[in-house]
């Protein structure tokens, strides 16, 4: 094939899409490019089909440092290890974006691989790479009701003027603004939402999500003419296979049965050993006609039918609860004796322990990309156990489910936490989901909350979080609030929103429909809000605001700033001051290049002494400045005084009293307090102290005169300026 390439301009910048030029035996394959920040997209199909009853779906986005010109900087290994948590929630939102939108009887293996080729520090390459990706599954022979597009939305205030949204902004704009928001849509509707903001009201994330289709749709049509020039003909769809005998026998002869099961899972939230039970029976019931596969998915259906037909015709949900109503909410803190903080935020049968952590700044994470290394003082974990959900398997290596929820309660906070200068420490959450059924990200972020406040973190606003659910028919739709298992399974949407009473902090919308229409995704977010406040109001109950004092078992931490040029007096020729400011307050002390030295330790009084230790160091010291010191050490001609931690001066025999001292042991002993006044600072910034004030101060001169020894050597003859004899 020769290469074909297509552009057109997205935010004053060229987007450019090519085909044929690598990867001529995948199914697919795209070059995409944006500014200089390049990506390569391919998509392959098995030419078999899977025995599987899920589409066996794989995104990898794989990052390369070569593209940001960088070699990996660990001495040992330089080859790119497992994917970053980056790159993982890059291929999350390719895949969400994408999944929706193929044949639910579709069962081929279909593998899509994103290369980061070029990154040129403005252009991001994770929205390049789902365009590119919708671009290859459009020309592929892979049946898709496609193609999609994403944008990046910014919120900046420029030039004094109100903010204003702007379109895949530059890597230095999003520094600027107020919402990191990213907007994937078809041309009709929206099919999924990632974003992290700052309080942003609802009204403003709305129109964020319009304005991005509208240029979704300039770059669908840019797939549309490269999908008509050199796009494959599609692979025929199985159809479906028909199990109606079977579900028409079933609702037959185990009414009663189903409906028990049912009410079962309206108790219990849960039912999965019920109805694998019943599908036992079923089977030998019918002397194995059907396999127990097919009896578990026509009961399947049943079941998600009946779900879908009370909520869409009654307006009855599985458990009773109303179609806007939270389930019983029950809250902890300070659960943990020896931890930071801790807290515990069970919504239903749906638990979450979070455990904060606080340390010392040294203790940030390190993040190595292809656009360079940046660094993370705020991080949240979130573990989901087997147990959680009742069931035994594998432990270890946090999956890429895991690695999103985290990423998404982290993001949620990550506008109330207060910035370094304010709290200068590492924050580490850990999510222990105890119990899962429905929405354990947003119980982790209303866990966080509380868990933050209990450390005694100042964060600007106590945040919680909701999911919504969605059942659709050709006629009608219907929200559901706190969705549990059940209904996320037999709906069509979860849509999870957080953030604070004054706007929003995280949106996350995964879908099972072919999207939401504008109207959809208004009521959704003032839904979420009603239910967000109510949650807030219940947290409030319980902790109001931060405690005012950090846990006992804390470390202590204070930042002193000092002058550039004085952070090697308190470094120390060869290190050997900042080392004995460590062994002797036994405290951690870091020095930045910026002059900002971080001081940390399990002991308050020790952290304060190595504090004004370091202060004292970088002090400036003034003429007739008073202090009290203690002697350190007595020489024949005077004795050298500690007026500040680390900072000495010398007290001359003759400014130790008004009459003559021979021996300076005479006036002072070592470690003996003294007051002494600044009498000089000389060219090498030796400290001159004296022992006299007042009269005895000004009659100082005339006594030196008087008492001067004479010098070793040969006296001058002032008159000729040469040695004199000696008779």
């Amino acid at each position: 094939m020769n290469s074909i390439k297509k552009s057109t301009e997205v935010s004053g910048r060229t987007l450019t899409l090519e085909v044929g030029r690598f990867a001529q035996q995948a199914s697919a394959a795209v070059l995409a490019r944006y500014g200089d920040t390049m990506v390569l997209s391919t998509v392959t199909v098995s030419s078999k089909e899977t025995t599987l009853d899920y589409f066996p779906l794989s995104v990898e986005y794989v990052e390369r440092l070569y593209a940001g010109g960088r070699i990996k900087g660990s001495r040992w290994v330089k080859r790119e290890g497992r994917p970053s948590d980056d790159a993982v929630l890059a291929g999350r939102v390719i895949d969400r974006s994408i999944r929706p939108l193929f044949p639910k009887t579709f069962k081929r293996d279909v593998q899509v691989v994103v290369t980061v080729l070029s990154v040129d520090g403005e252009n991001d390459p994770d929205i390049l790479g789902l365009v590119a990706t919708s671009a290859a599954i459009a020309i592929s022979p892979i049946p898709w009701n496609g193609p999609v597009s994403a944008v990046r939305m910014g919120y900046v205030k420029t030039d004094g003027k109100e903010a204003s949204l702007l379109v895949n902004p530059t890597v230095a704009e999003q520094d600027l603004s107020d919402f990191d928001f990213i907007v994937a849509s078809s041309r009709e509707k929206t099919v999924m939402l990632e974003g992290g903001f700052c309080e942003t009201p609802e009204a403003i994330v709305h129109d964020a999500v319009i304005r991005a289709k509208e240029e979704n749709t300039k770059i669908i049509d840019l797939i549309h003419e490269l999908a008509q020039e050199v796009g494959k003909p599609k692979m025929p769809v199985a159809e479906a296979g028909s199990l109606e005998e079977l579900k028409t026998k079933i609702l037959a002869g185990y009414a009663k049965e189903m409906e028990d099961v049912f009410s079962k899972h309206a108790a219990k939230e849960t039912g999965s050993e019920e109805v694998a039970v019943l599908a036992q029976a079923i089977v030998v019931a019918y002397q194995n006609q059907w396999s127990i596969k097919e009896v578990e998915t026509a009961l399947d259906t049943l079941f998600k039918k009946k779900v879908r037909q009370q909520v869409l015709e009654k307006g009855r949900r599985v458990d009773g609860r109303a179609l806007d109503e939270i389930r019983p909410i029950e809250i902890e803190v300070g659960i943990l004796p020896r931890t930071h903080g801790s807290a515990m935020f069970k919504r239903g049968t749906t638990q979450a322990l979070t455990v904060a952590t606080l340390g010392t700044p040294s203790l940030e994470q390190l993040i190595e990309s292809p656009a360079g290394e940046e660094s993370k003082r705020y991080i949240h974990h979130y573990s989901m156990p087997p147990y959680s959900v009742g069931e035994t398997g594998r432990m270890g290596v946090p999956s890429r489910r895991e690695i999103g929820h985290g990423a998404l309660a982290e993001r949620a906070l990550l506008s109330v936490i207060p910035s370094e200068e304010e709290f200068p420490y590492t924050i580490r959450l850990v999510s222990e989901i105890m119990s899962s059924n429905g929405s354990t990200s947003m119980a982790s972020t209303c866990g966080s909350t509380l868990a933050l406040m209990d450390a005694g973190v100042p964060i600007k606003g106590p945040v919680g979080g909701i999911s919504i659910g969605l059942m659709t028919s050709e006629k009608k739709y219907v929200l559901l609030t706190d969705i549990v298992g059940v209904e996320d399974f037999a709906g069509d949407m979860d849509f999870k929103v957080a953030g604070t009473k004054n706007g929003i902090t995280a949106i996350q919308l995964d879908i099972k429909i072919d999207g939401l229409t504008d109207e959809i995704i208004e009521e959704t977010l003032e839904q979420a809000k009603r239910a967000r406040l109510f949650i807030l109001d219940k947290m409030q109950k319980v902790i109001g605001q931060p405690r005012k004092s950090l846990s006992q078992y804390a470390p202590k931490v204070q930042v002193v700033k000092i002058p550039i040029e004085k952070i090697g007096e308190v470094i120390g020729p060869g290190g050997r001051m900042i080392r004995q400011i460590i062994a002797s307050t036994g405290t951690a002390v870091d020095v930045e290049d910026d002059g900002s030295v971080m001081i940390s330790g399990t002991d308050a009084a020790s952290v304060a002494k190595a504090v004004e230790w370091v202060q004292g160091l970088t002090k400036e010291i003034h003429v007739d400045e008073e202090y009290e010191g203690e002697v350190k050490r007595i020489l024949p001609f005077g004795a050298f005084v500690e007026i500040l931690p680390g900072k000495e001066g010398m007290v001359h025999v003759s400014q130790m009293s008004p009459g003559y001292v021979s021996n300076p042991s005479d006036v002072v002993q070592i470690g003996q307090k003294v007051k002494v006044r600044v009498m000089e600072i000389d060219d090498q910034h030796r400290v001159n102290l004296s022992m006299l004030f007042g009269q005895d101060a000004k009659k100082a001169p005339e006594r030196r005169e008087r008492t001067e020894r004479p010098s070793f050597g040969r006296p001058q003859d002032k008159r000729f300026g040469r040695p004199r004899r000696r008779y």
